[in-house]
């Protein structure tokens, strides 16, 4: 069978690869974050790569990343996270559709302005998230561990990019390229 293409590389087949990635990673790092490494509370916020991967993927790819399986994914991390239902996912949620809605101008834009640009966004979502439950009176950690996670994922946005596009080949498409309908990515 001459001009059989691969599986994978049709563009249909190819969207709904670059999806289930995105939806395995994302249940692999809620799961890691789930694991008891350590039983005592700490002095300090590790970075939230889910976050990070998640506008990633929408800044690059946001094809890969549809908004259904963004609220899913941060719906599950909030209950399981024991976070107030769904206000992490609202956050995230707006937040990935405003850099959706502006994923042609960031396709040429250089990597420092897509870099100041989520950077805007992780520290919106975490003043955001604040005042809501500030407005609600939901108990909250203390801003210095809010602060602290919001600067570190923005320092490791970077590295969370350059993983992305080395081992999953997300990257940003390139002008002119086509979805499986012919229209425009």
């Amino acid at each position: 069978m001459q001009g059989k293409q691969p599986m994978a590389s049709t563009p249909t087949s190819s969207l709904w690869v670059g999806r289930l990635t995105f939806l395995t990673m994302g249940l692999l790092l809620i799961f890691i974050q789930l694991l008891p490494l350590n039983t005592m509370p700490r002095a300090w916020a590790p970075p939230d790569i889910l976050l990070a991967m998640t506008l990633a993927w929408t800044a690059r790819r946001p094809d890969f990343a549809p908004a259904i399986l963004i609220a899913g994914l941060f719906f599950l991390a909030d209950l399981l996270f024991q976070r107030p239902p769904g206000l992490c996912a609202a956050l995230v949620l707006v937040f990935t559709e405003m850099l959706r809605s502006r994923a042609t101008s960031l396709r040429s834009a250089p990597f420092p302005l897509e870099w100041f640009t989520v950077s805007i966004g992780i520290v919106g979502i975490a003043i955001a998230g604040r005042l809501i439950s500030t407005v609600v009176m939901i108990q909250q950690p203390p801003v210095v561990l809010t602060s602290m996670q919001a600067a570190l994922t923005i320092l490791i946005y970077p590295v969370v990019v350059a993983v992305a596009h080395l081992i999953f080949g997300v990257s940003r498409p390139a002008p002119g390229e086509v979805d499986a309908l012919g229209h425009r990515i």
